[in-house]
């Protein structure tokens, strides 16, 4: 974990490569749980017997804005800032779900740094890349530009 400081010291880290989280499993309890959340309950999602005999590898796949929600918690084990009152969640640029999340995969986050800029009351508007790896695959299942607003 890297730790900053406050937040304009993350201007010292622009086009960086922050590092990667932990691996995370994205199970069938967990995918059920988020389309119970969203009500997105297409079959692809949650109906194991289908997938079995329909889907490329027979295996349901994650809700592609699954795998979007668990950016922000990862992002907290690969950097934290010391001191600072809040962190939000200011939007996206850019997203892409470029490879599916079979039920039982591996997932972690990698970040890098694009820009940390100056904002009114003393804050930093952030934007990374984010990068959704998936274990054993060449291609990651998502790739976001994410905003963020981090004030001291």
């Amino acid at each position: 974990m890297r730790l900053i400081h406050t937040p304009s010291d993350l201007q010292n880290h622009v086009a960086e490569d922050l590092g990667a989280s932990e691996w995370v499993t994205i199970d069938q309890a967990r995918i059920d749980q988020f389309a119970a959340a969203t009500g997105d309950h297409q079959w692809i999602h949650v109906d194991v017997v289908r997938a079995k005999a329909e889907m490329p590898g027979g295996l349901t796949i994650a809700h592609g804005f699954l795998t979007l929600s668990l950016v922000p918690g990862l992002s907290g084990s690969i950097w934290k800032i010391e001191n600072t009152s809040r962190e939000i969640n200011y939007g996206l640029n850019k997203l892409r779900f470029t490879a599916p999340v079979p039920v039982g995969s591996r997932v972690r986050l990698r970040q890098k740094l694009l820009a940390a800029e100056n904002v009114k009351g003393g804050g930093v508007r952030l934007t990374f890349e984010n990068t959704m790896e998936i274990e054993g695959q060449a291609q990651p299942a998502l790739v976001a530009e994410g905003l963020s607003l981090i004030f001291p």
